[in-house]
Order: C-alpha cells, then sequence, then structure tokens
C-alpha cells in the first residue's frame, strides 16, 4: 500500500526541555501564542460581517438541511441576549441546558457568551438514561439556575419535575410542560434586542465566566469546571495555529460529539466559529444502530477535518467498504481526522488508511492529543511524525507542561491561559487541584517515546490514581496494560477493567460487544489470545491470568461509564464485587476464564 500522506499545514511542532534541581521537568513550545479576542462572540461579530451568508450551523429536517447563516445567527444572538437580560440572569442564576445538540442550544449557548451570563449544558444521560435523577438533581442544585431550556418539553418533563424548582423558568422549543411556568423559545428569538445588549457584550472580558462544563470525575458528583473567556478565546487561538489548514479553508465538520463535554462543546463548535467553518449537527451515534444517521449525513456532507471517537471510527469501517460513492465523498476534501476519548486500534488505524489510499491514492493524517475539560481541552497533540497509538503528543503553544516524578512515573501539570481557574463553588477542590506554581494537576502520567529525542513527543503512560500493587508489592500500571489489552484483544472486547490490588496476580473484567456477549465461541477465543499475552509478558504486572465478561451493562446512575462511554475502572471493581470474587476463587467457577496457573 502506498505510504503518500495527503499534505497538511499544521503548525509549530518545537519544544524546549527545562530539567530543574528538583527533578522536575519544563516542556513548552518556543513559539509565542498570538493575539485572542476577550469574548468568543467577536468571532461571530467578524464573521457575519465578512461571511454572512455562509453556513454557521444546520442539522436535519427531513431530507434536507435547516440551515442558519453567520447573519443570522449574530440577529438571533443579539435578540436571546436582550431576553436573558430582560431575566437579569447571572452568575447567581445561571441557565442550564437539559437538551443535547440542536441550533436552539447552540443559538443560547451564544447568545449567553454574548453578554456574560454563565451557561451549563449538561448531559442527556443524567435525564434520559439515570433513573433516580441524582446526579440532574445535584447538578441544578448547585448552579441554581434562572432559566432551563429544554428542546422537548414532554421528553424531558418527568426529569424537570423532579429536579427543578417550581419557580424556574422553563424554555422548550415544543411540547410545553402542564403546570408549569413555561416559555416558547420562539418568544424568546422574537425579542427586540436594545442597545442593553451591546453595552453588557463590551462589558464581558477574559475573566468573565462563559460556561460551566461537569466533569464526572472518578468518584463523587459532579465537579462544574469553570470555563472563562479567556479559556475559551485562547484555546481556540492555540487551535487555530496548529491546526493551520483551517485559516486557509472554512473547516467543515459533520460532528455527533455532545457539547456538554469539552470536545464536542468546546473544542469543535469552537474551531468552526473561530474560523469561519460549518458545523452540520449529526444526531448520529458511535453504535451499530445509530451509526446509520452517521453515515447518512455523511453521504451528502464532504467534512474538512473528521472528529470522533474510536467506536465511531470502527463503526464507520463497514460502510466505507462497501459504499464507493460514500468514500469518494468522505475523503473527497479531508484534510485530517482525530480521534479522542480512548486508544485507536490498530486494525482500524490501517483499515482508515487502506480506504484512503484506495480512494484518493493518499493516506489522511490522523491525530490525537491530551486535554482535559480543564485544559480547554487542547493542550498536546501529535502530528504525523509524532502519532501512534498512545502517542499524545507534545504541548501546543501557550502550553507549558511539568512532569514530576510520581512513585516511579512522571506525573503531568499543565499551566496556559486556557487553564480553568477552578470548579464552581467549591473552592476546597480548586486548591487541590492547582500547585504551588499555579500548574494543573492533570492526574495523567506521561513517559518521553524517546528520552534522547524528546521531539518524538510523549506517550500517555495511565492514570496516576488507577495504578495499585500486587500483594507482592509489585506496581501493576493500568493505563498502559490497559491500552495494551484493548489494542491485543480488538476486535473480541471493547474495553477491559484491571483487577489485582492486594492479590496475587492480574486479571481483568472484559466488555464485549454486544453482539457477541453470548456466543459460545468468544470464551475460546479470549482465552486463546490471553494465552499468547501471557506467553510474552516481561513479569506478574503484566500477565494476566484471568478473565471474565461482564455480563450486565455499565451504570451511569453508579459512576461506571459516562455518557461518551469513558469506563470508570475503581467504580467498575467497586460495583462488580462478585465478578471480582470469581476471579479470585479456588477453584474458579465455570464462566471465569482460566489462562495459567497463578503459582
Amino acid at each position: 500500500m502506498s505510504r503518500a500522506t495527503r499534505e497538511v499545514r499544521l503548525g509549530s511542532a518545537d519544544i524546549r526541555v527545562e530539567t530543574r534541581g528538583d527533578g522536575s521537568i519544563l516542556v513548552r513550545c518556543p513559539q509565542p501564542l498570538g493575539p485572542y479576542p476577550a469574548r468568543l462572540t467577536e468571532r461571530l461579530e467578524h464573521w457575519a460581517a465578512a461571511a454572512p451568508h455562509r453556513v454557521f450551523i444546520a442539522q436535519r429536517a427531513g431530507y434536507d438541511w435547516r440551515c442558519v447563516t453567520y447573519a443570522e445567527a449574530l440577529a438571533a444572538v443579539r435578540a436571546l441576549g436582550q431576553a436573558l437580560l430582560d431575566r437579569r440572569l447571572s452568575s447567581e442564576r445561571p441557565i442550564a441546558i437539559l437538551s443535547g445538540n440542536d441550533i436552539e442550544h447552540a443559538l443560547l449557548g451564544l447568545a449567553a457568551l454574548h453578554v456574560g451570563v454563565p451557561y451549563a449544558p449538561i448531559s442527556v444521560a443524567y435525564s434520559q438514561l439515570s433513573a433516580d435523577f441524582g446526579k440532574l438533581r445535584y447538578i441544578i442544585d448547585l448552579l441554581t439556575p434562572g432559566l432551563v431550556f429544554a428542546a422537548s418539553g414532554s421528553r424531558f418533563a418527568a426529569a424537570i419535575r423532579a429536579v427543578v424548582p417550581d419557580d424556574t423558568e422553563i424554555a422548550v422549543t415544543e411540547d410545553p410542560i402542564d403546570g408549569r411556568r413555561v416559555t416558547a423559545f420562539a418568544d424568546l428569538a422574537a425579542t427586540t434586542p436594545t442597545e442593553a445588549v451591546d453595552v453588557a457584550a463590551a462589558a464581558v472580558g477574559a475573566d468573565t465566566v462563559g460556561k460551566i462544563l461537569f466533569t464526572s470525575g472518578s468518584t463523587g458528583q459532579p465537579k462544574g469546571v469553570i470555563n472563562t473567556q479567556r479559556m475559551l478565546c485562547s484555546n481556540q487561538r492555540m487551535l487555530h495555529e496548529f491546526f493551520a489548514f483551517a485559516q486557509d479553508e472554512p473547516p467543515v465538520l459533520v460532528d455527533w460529539l455532545p457539547w456538554n463535554h469539552t470536545f464536542g462543546g468546546n473544542h469543535n463548535v469552537g474551531l468552526v466559529l473561530y474560523n469561519g467553518g460549518s458545523l452540520y449537527i449529526d444526531h448520529g451515534k458511535p453504535m451499530p444502530k445509530g451509526i446509520e444517521e452517521t453515515v447518512r449525513n455523511l453521504r451528502e456532507i464532504a467534512p474538512t477535518i473528521y472528529f470522533n471517537v474510536p467506536k465511531g471510527f470502527e463503526e464507520l469501517i463497514p460502510y466505507l467498504r462497501r459504499e464507493p460513492t460514500l468514500r469518494r465523498t468522505f475523503f473527497s476534501r479531508l484534510n485530517m481526522m482525530f480521534y479522542a476519548g480512548a486508544s485507536l486500534s490498530q486494525h482500524v488505524w490501517d483499515a482508515l488508511d487502506s480506504l484512503a489510499v484506495q480512494t484518493t491514492g493518499q493516506r489522511v493524517v490522523m491525530i490525537t492529543g491530551l486535554g482535559s475539560t480543564e485544559t480547554g481541552p487542547f493542550a498536546l497533540a501529535t502530528t504525523e511524525a509524532t502519532a501512534g497509538a498512545g502517542h499524545v503528543g507534545l504541548p501546543v503553544p501557550g502550553v507549558d507542561l511539568k512532569l514530576i516524578p510520581n512513585a516511579g512515573k512522571l506525573e503531568a501539570l499543565i499551566a496556559g491561559p486556557s487553564i480553568t481557574p477552578g470548579y464552581w463553588r467549591n473552592e476546597a477542590m480548586t486548591r487541590a487541584v492547582f500547585d504551588e506554581e499555579g500548574f494543573y494537576r492533570l492526574g495523567d502520567a506521561l513517559s518521553f517515546i524517546d528520552p534522547a529525542q524528546p521531539l518524538k513527543g510523549f506517550r500517555f503512560n495511565g492514570r496516576i490514581a488507577e495504578d495499585f500493587k500486587l500483594a507482592t508489592g509489585t506496581w501493576v500500571n493500568v493505563g498502559t496494560l490497559r491500552l495494551h489489552l484493548i489494542t491485543a484483544l480488538s476486535p473480541l472486547v471493547r474495553d477491559v477493567v484491571i483487577a489485582g490490588h492486594d492479590r496475587d496476580y492480574v486479571a481483568i473484567l472484559a466488555l464485549p460487544e454486544d453482539s457477541a456477549r453470548d456466543d459460545p465461541r468468544l470464551h475460546a477465543k479470549l482465552r486463546d489470545a490471553l494465552t499468547a499475552l501471557a506467553q510474552e509478558a516481561t513479569g506478574s504486572s503484566t500477565r494476566v491470568l484471568r478473565a471474565v465478561l461482564m455480563d450486565a451493562p455499565l451504570s451511569i446512575d453508579r459512576g461506571e461509564v459516562t455518557d461518551k462511554g469513558s469506563i470508570n475502572q475503581r467504580a467498575v471493581i467497586a460495583h462488580r464485587a462478585d465478578l471480582v470474587a470469581a476471579l479470585y476463587a479456588d477453584p474458579p467457577p465455570p464462566h471465569v476464564i482460566t489462562i495459567g496457573s497463578p503459582a
């Protein structure tokens, strides 16, 4: 297969490395970050003047697309901004958005940013998949919103009745809720803007809170990450400089990633707005049934950048293989692919390369990076030269990376204008995540791919809090082992949870594909694969001796999984105590896959 790669203009990948006397290492890009606006909607004003008729955002409306241009978006944002000012919304009475990605959500969020009213897009799963609305109740109590928006009143009625105070105004696009104070979104959007909107926009500055993004974290209740205008705008400047090709051609995205997460809501929506691009909202999902809608959209709209999680790329491959027209559209102007959320399996990567070459004669660059809700998220990124399984690249301009020795690893801390000032109404948690120099503790460990050649970048080396010791005192690097197992066991399993704390050996709880869960051949295939891996293992910390398949769906209420599919290792271990006990029973029950002797 040809290894020629489609040329794409990316920013600086240079770094300077300083080793300090205390053993810490400071890594930064020598290129200074360019200027950025004080308010994100300055870019909306810019493009409404420079390209008023260009599509800014679109979503499906039957067989066609409902499109909003930059000029139309600015007019709607000003009208909605007036409606928010009329209600005297503020940091004490912010906006909560319960529903997912749609045009009304986008316009309301931009209006809030424009006039300086914080808003919080909340995971739809907390309203739709939760049995007790516990996380949603906690968030609403913490926020004390003055306005709650949901696209459909009927769909969100149960959640609203359960957790939103009776005197809080509800706004809906359709289906008002009986017995509640409800305002139609159309009425908000019909408000006539006054000079007060311009006065409020002029008062918005770099330290103004723009939005609050809730992340579940590893334990406890969701954390409200404060996103200031400085954080949002500087991070977009970083993206603007690193994705330099977006300066040459306005980006076109077909994107499903949820806006309550920083990847979809900050990174991708912001990239489009900052660079005058077009965002086509994809209501598909990276799962066997949901992928059909994504494919339908990609048959019509050719993206210039394609963002997804690894599972999304994997689900797309069969359609690309059997539909030449889809392949030609998808790859026709694709400059780059970007994955996040998990490690991309090599067989998926190879398949995408093969399909691109088959269609265009060239590979398309696939990159990733490392960041978090607290970092904007864009902080580290790979290039074609530094890409690879488990690689996370180098700090981008404007980001300082500090590595400090911690239990035999290098713990990563990050500083820069795109870092959160802290957590919403939680000073104690805020203090705990910053060191004495103001660096944010990412919670991840990194390692140099080649210490002698730092420009090769960094490799993800696990979550600091997830590692544990076996009974022998041997440390198990959970992150590294998990990535290795996912790659080696693909496509038999989707993910694994590592067990073994204070035990004699490592065992795993495996999450199979739903369609394969009851396949009698799966046990034999998994046993063979694990046996081969055990023979290659370098010691007890990398040798898996038993496995069991998880037979019940992961629970969002119990914190085992987030709505984007990330698994909380510790929560799964805690809530699946029966499976862990079976793994270490002597003799093991029949449903446990035994690879070798613990002795």
